[in-house]
């Protein structure tokens, strides 16, 4: 399967470009007997309801004319949502200076889960602004440390 999601995403690619929109996720699953194409796309900014709608118009005449997909299917494109994970280098990239939340694996600082904002985002690590008690500080964390990254909404 992981060939067919590879072969959608190279087609789907170049319409994403074309707009600013950059893939956070494509899933081609079978639930309760029906096939589902799930394109989760976003922008700087945040995607619009009428920015999925530019991708699934585009994206369902490209699968149209090449129809590289055997089984009838439902093509669904959204927001991956507000507090998404952020699963790749080029979803970290894309969202360095925004408030993240990051659970570890093992303890930093005494710490094993931190709130703030992503200020850098290499191959090795990232780094984070963060907040205690009103203090500002800093942590960089080694990228195997990490179990799970997502967006969080600043309070």
């Amino acid at each position: 399967m992981n060939t067919k999601v590879d072969e959608l995403k190279a087609i789907l690619q170049p319409i994403l470009d074309q707009h600013d929109f950059f893939l956070v996720d494509l899933e081609f699953v079978h639930e309760h007997g029906d096939w589902y194409l799930r394109v989760y796309a976003d922008k700087k900014g945040g995607i619009s309801i009428d920015d999925c709608a530019v991708i699934s118009e585009e994206f369902g005449e490209k699968l149209d004319e090449l129809d590289p997909i055997d089984p009838a299917y439902y093509l669904e494109v959204s927001s991956p949502g507000a507090e998404r994970p952020l699963k790749n280098d080029e979803s970290l990239s894309n969202y360095e200076g925004d408030y993240v939340n990051v659970s570890l694996y093992q303890k930093i600082d005494g710490n094993k889960a931190f709130e703030g904002t992503l200020t850098k985002v290499t191959a090795e690590q990232i780094a984070l602004d963060y907040k205690i008690k009103n203090i500002h500080k800093q942590v960089e964390i080694s990228r195997d440390k990490i179990a799970k990254i997502r967006l969080a909404i600043e309070f």
